[in-house]
C-alpha cells in the first residue's frame, strides 16, 4: 500500500470508530429509530449527488431490488441495532463486537455460497466465535436494570447487526457483482432511508434534541456514512477488498480511544482479551494472517 492508501485506511478507521462515540452521545435524545433514520437520510443526501455526477442513477434503477435489500440489511437494520445498543453499552464494547463481522461473513459465505473453508479458516471461526461468546457471556446478565437485562439485549442487538452485515456481504457477492460500488453505496443508503422514514417520524423525540446531539448526528451522517463510504470504496479500488477489510482491526482501537478521551470510558481486561481473541480468529478466518506470512516469506 502507498502512503496515501495507509492514510485513507487510518482515516476510515477513525471515522467508523468515531461512529460509536457519536451514537453513544446522540442515542439518549434521539432514540434508536430517529437516530438511525436521520443517519441514513443524511448519508443519502451526501451520496446521491455523487451518483448523479458519475451518472450512476440509471445503474441504481436497473438493480434497485437487490440494492434496496442491501440497504435494509447493511444499513437500516444494523444502524438501528447499534443505535439501540448505544443506550446501554459503551462505544468500545460495541466496536469490539462489530469486529466479529468478517467471522459472520465467512460463516454465511460457507453455508450459502459454499465458499471453501481451509483448516486454518475453520480454526479462525472457532477461535473468533469463542471470543465473541465469551465476551458476551461476561458482559450479559439476567438481572434487571441498566447493567443487567438492558446490557444483554444491547449485546444481542449488536450480534444481530453483525450477522446482518455478514449476510449483506454474501448477498451482494451473489446478486450485485459487477455493479459499480458507488451505485450500491448510494442506492443502499436511499433504500435504508425509505425503510426508516416512517419509523423515524413515528418515533421522533418529543423533546427537541440539543445542538450537541444534532452535531453528533451530523457527524454520523456526513462523516461516518457519506464520506466513509466514499473512502471505503476508493480503498477497495486501489488496494483490493482483502486489504480494505483490515479496517476492521483498527476500528476498535479508535472507538476505545475516542470513548476514553471524550466519554471517560475504560478498557477492561475482559474487553481487551475478548478483542484480541476475536481479531485473531478474524485474521485466520479471512485468510489475512496467511497472506501476511506468505508476503513475509517472499519479502
Amino acid at each position: 500500500m502507498k502512503q496515501r492508501d495507509i492514510a485513507e485506511l487510518l482515516t476510515l478507521a477513525a471515522l467508523w470508530g468515531g461512529s460509536f462515540l457519536f451514537m453513544r452521545v446522540a442515542a439518549p435524545e434521539f432514540g434508536p429509530f430517529a437516530l438511525a433514520g436521520v443517519r441514513v437520510i443524511g448519508g443519502t443526501l451526501v451520496l446521491l449527488p455523487l451518483m448523479a455526477m458519475k451518472r450512476e442513477i440509471g445503474t441504481l434503477m436497473k438493480h434497485w431490488k437487490p440494492i434496496l435489500l442491501v440497504g435494509i440489511t447493511n444499513s437500516a437494520l444494523p444502524f438501528l441495532c447499534f443505535s439501540y445498543a448505544a443506550l446501554h453499552i459503551n462505544a468500545g464494547l460495541s466496536s469490539i463486537f462489530n469486529a466479529s463481522t468478517p467471522l459472520w461473513g465467512a460463516a454465511i459465505a460457507w453455508l450459502w455460497l459454499r465458499d471453501k473453508l481451509t483448516p486454518a479458516r475453520t480454526l479462525g471461526l472457532l477461535i473468533g466465535f469463542a471470543g465473541v461468546f465469551w465476551l458476551a457471556w461476561s458482559k450479559a446478565s439476567l438481572k434487571a436494570g441498566t447493567d443487567g437485562m438492558d446490557a444483554t439485549f444491547a449485546i444481542l442487538a449488536v450480534m444481530v447487526a453483525t450477522i446482518s452485515y455478514g449476510f449483506s456481504a454474501s448477498f451482494a457477492k451473489r446478486y450485485l457483482t459487477g455493479v459499480p460500488s458507488l451505485a450500491v453505496a448510494g442506492g443502499s443508503q436511499l433504500g435504508a432511508a425509505l425503510a426508516l422514514v416512517i419509523p423515524t417520524l413515528v418515533f421522533w423525540p418529543r423533546s427537541a434534541p440539543s445542538a450537541l446531539s444534532w452535531a453528533n448526528v451530523a457527524g454520523l451522517a456526513i462523516l461516518c456514512t457519506g464520506l466513509a463510504y466514499v473512502l471505503y470504496f476508493r480503498l477497495i479500488a486501489h488496494i483490493g477488498p482483502a486489504n480494505a477489510i483490515t479496517v476492521t482491526f483498527l476500528i476498535p482501537a479508535f472507538a476505545v480511544a475516542w470513548g476514553a478521551m471524550f466519554l471517560g470510558e475504560t478498557l477492561t481486561p475482559q474487553m481487551l482479551i475478548g478483542c484480541l481473541v476475536i481479531l485473531l480468529g478474524t485474521s485466520l478466518a479471512t485468510g489475512l494472517l496467511q497472506r501476511h506470512r506468505l508476503l513475509a516469506k517472499w519479502a
